[in-house]
């Protein structure tokens, strides 16, 4: 980690700039057979690819690759990610042959080793969440939530109740929330937050009529927060005739410890790719399977992995593929993002019941130690005990320093900023979640780090203004950047 803003930095030119004519990567050997002349059709004159040797290429593409950051190089703290390690043995194991290698219209037969893994994943997320049934075919956790949106509303209408219409959103929702119940059709309500971080009761309460289909809740919120009221919220809402949805995004916070199906619940989804331990960032991979209660079941989309012949104590059960009676239809090709089920499984498997309350408990552990080390400098405006991460306003009295400011100057520090600006109902939004994952070292450096920014902030404000100044690219024109984009390379003018 460095804290100079003198140090030079290196741009790496790009492979156009690099481009000499008469370069080659690749010397092929003399066909023999004819020649054929490629059809006029196939060709065009107006693709100036660069001229570079092999060694050219490698280079470009390796030094390229050291100025990302991901999680294997250092602490990622993007709230409501849940960016944690992935173990390595993750890898290998969605990399067995039998895995990697099989073809989702197999005859079932050829395949009952990935059948009987999907079905004891199911199993085993039904055994943490407390629910009647699951379905891994979503292929992310907003996929997740547009699924079990249609499951509510699919419930409803199955019993002719059609003027339900209406969901009701708290302002401390996963941002995608929203969307999902948008893209349905339906009447999206935002409930308010009250002074302590919680669902706003009375304003529950007056949004609660017949036309009301539903309450999407993430639980820990996106401020951190376990609802003090959850039961009562779910009370509310079921007396009404609605439904409950749980945002499993922050399920990591629970794991061995809670269970949604118990606390009311209906219908939630899960994130295998954070709370389980599968990579990723950058728009992938993902997989957000459902779980519902046993009135929901049979609206699930299909197919589901099930037993269609019981086994005996000679032979195995045949694990095939089953069709909920009153199913939405499928959501997703094929059966789901099955190399993330694999990773999941196996860190399911590696964890065990208790491994899995010690992550969420450590979870819960770091965020509070980071909590306590920032809240005298950084105003964290719900500062009670928190779950898995929490919120802190990224800017101080009479500065002008911004949310934004603190994260391009952490990156000079060598670390990765937290989510900035979500949850909107925070001012200049910083929310931090360092995951199980993370070693007291690692926090003691990120949270020093954050304490040093703080004084620059006071005392050199324009150091964090013009931040980052060591990495490889300095601080971009962001709101150009989303107006004007660049989604092609041309040949740079010379």
């Amino acid at each position: 980690m460095t804290e100079n803003p003198d140090t030079p930095r290196v741009v790496e030119p790009t492979v156009y700039e690099l481009s000499s004519p008469g370069r080659t990567g690749v010397s092929f050997p003399d066909p023999d057979v004819p020649r054929a002349e490629l059809p006029q059709s196939l060709l065009r004159d107006d693709l100036p690819l660069p001229e570079l040797a092999e060694v050219d290429v490698i280079r470009h593409y390796t030094r390229l690759s050291t100025f990302n950051y991901g999680v294997d190089t250092g602490f990622y703290p993007l709230g409501s990610c849940t960016m944690k390690y992935n173990p390595k043995v993750n890898e290998d194991m969605a990399r067995l042959p039998g895995f990697a290698f099989t073809h989702p219209l197999q005859p079932i037969e050829t395949v009952q080793g990935n059948l009987a893994l999907m079905y004891q994943l199911q199993e085993w997320l039904k055994e943490i969440s407390g629910f009647a049934a699951v379905s891994l075919q979503p292929a992310a956790g907003a996929h997740g939530e547009l699924t079990g949106v249609l499951i509510m509303r699919a419930y409803h209408r199955d019993r002719g109740d059609t003027k339900r219409v209406k969901m009701l959103i708290p302002d401390s929702a996963h941002g995608t929330n929203p969307a999902s119940s948008g893209m349905v059709g339906l009447k999206v309500v935002q409930i308010p937050s009250d002074e302590r971080g919680n669902v706003d009761l009375e304003a529950l309460k007056a949004e609660c009529d017949e036309t009301v289909l539903g309450l999407m809740l993430t639980n820990p919120n996106t401020l951190g927060l376990f609802d003090e009221h959850l039961e009562e919220v779910i009370r509310i809402v079921h007396e009404a005739g609605g439904l409950v949805y749980g945002d499993g995004a922050n399920l990591n916070a629970l794991l061995g410890i809670a269970r949604p199906g118990e606390m009311g619940f209906d219908v939630m989804h899960f994130n295998l790719h954070k709370t389980f331990s599968t990579p990723h960032g950058g728009g992938g991979p993902g997989s957000g399977p459902v779980g519902v209660t046993a009135e929901l079941a049979d609206f699930l989309p299909a197919p589901i992995v099930g037993i269609v012949e019981e086994g005996d104590e000679d032979l195995p059960p045949l694990y095939g593929f089953v069709t909920p009676k009153k199913t939405i239809g499928r959501v997703k090709a094929f059966h789901g993002h099955f190399g993330i089920a694999v990773r999941a499984y196996t860190y399911i498997a590696m964890h065990g019941a208790e491994g899995l309350r010690e992550v969420a408990e450590a979870s819960v552990i770091n965020a509070n130690y980071l909590r306590v080390r920032l809240h005298d400098t950084y105003h964290v405006p719900y500062d009670r005990i928190c779950m898995h991460e929490f919120v802190a306003e990224g800017r101080f009295k009479d500065s002008d320093v911004r949310a934004l400011d603190i994260a391009k100057r952490l990156m000079d520090y060598g670390f990765h900023p937290p989510t900035n600006y979500f949850p909107l109902i925070v001012h200049e939004a910083l929310m931090i979640e360092p995951t199980e994952t993370e070693n007291k070292r690692t926090l003691d450096a990120f949270a020093d780090a954050m304490l040093k920014i703080a004084e620059e902030a006071r005392t050199n404000p324009e150091v964090l203004h013009e931040a980052p100044h060591t990495t490889p690219f300095g601080r971009m024109d962001e709101v150009r950047a989303a107006r004007q984009l660049v989604l092609c390379c041309s040949w740079p003018e010379s």
